[in-house]
């Protein structure tokens, strides 16, 4: 969990604006969404087979 200390004279908006920086570089709030809502394996399969597809169909003609 990413911790800051408040500086002498910092106002609260920019210890949070870096708080948030801080939070985004450690990819915490990605993490997040992430896991808002399980998800099955076979849901994560469908979604990686269709992924694949559309790739395949985005690069597949440059052949």
């Amino acid at each position: 969990m990413p911790a800051i200390k408040i500086r002498d004279g910092e106002s609260f908006e920019s210890a949070l604006r870096r708080f948030k920086r801080i939070c985004e570089q450690e990819g915490i709030l990605s993490d997040i969404r992430k896991h808002q809502h399980f998800e099955k394996p076979s849901e994560k399969k469908k979604k990686r087979i269709l992924a694949a597809k559309r790739k395949i169909k985005r690069f597949g003609s440059f052949h």
